[in-house]
């Protein structure tokens, strides 16, 4: 089940928190509850990409995109994403969570995510997400111009450009993947 409650909770926490520039960070903490482990007592994998989500609703936030994405009829998903899981996270264990935008090219916008315990990284995922209305697909400049921000994209990393290019090397549909 989607934790609603962490979400409003992440959400309630940052509403006065300042407004942050696209590409300004946010820092959340989080706690490992039982509800967030697997059979063998660790952070589950698919838990964790949900709790990079409430880095990312109160990120956008800060930044106003919800009234951008509202007052434009818009909506925001998830496009792809390569997470890396580095170090055992256990129960009650408090991480801090960094939440970026790392850059945009003219279909998507790049979202950086990382899981600390005290200076150690457990987790990190490059995250692309869309911008999509009616229409289809909308430019991610159009986005930042909405928000007030008319800045180019800064380069993306080479290790994001890299997977961007790995990831158009896929096939889709998968191969395969209609086994009977």
């Amino acid at each position: 089940m989607y934790p609603y409650l962490r979400m409003f909770k992440e959400m309630w926490k940052y509403q006065s928190a300042p407004k942050l520039g696209v590409l300004d960070p946010h820092i959340s903490y989080h706690r490992i509850w039982p509800q967030d482990l697997d059979p063998w007592r660790e952070l589950n994998n698919g838990r964790t990409l949900t709790l990079f989500d409430l880095g990312r609703i109160p990120m956008a936030r800060r930044m106003g995109l919800d009234k951008v994405l509202a007052q434009n009829g818009w909506g925001l998903t998830v496009a792809g994403n390569s997470t890396r899981y580095r170090r055992r996270v256990t129960l009650f264990q408090r991480l801090r969570l960094a939440s970026r935008v790392i850059g945009w090219d003219d279909r998507f916008i790049y979202i950086e995510q990382s899981f600390w315990r005290e200076d150690e990284c457990t987790a990190q995922m490059l995250l692309r997400s869309a911008i999509i209305s009616k229409g289809g697909m909308v430019p991610p400049a159009e986005m930042v111009a909405a928000l007030g921000a008319e800045i180019p994209s800064p380069p993306l990393p080479d290790w994001a450009r890299a997977w961007i290019a790995a990831d158009a090397l896929r096939p889709w549909p998968p191969e395969g993947g209609n086994l009977r």
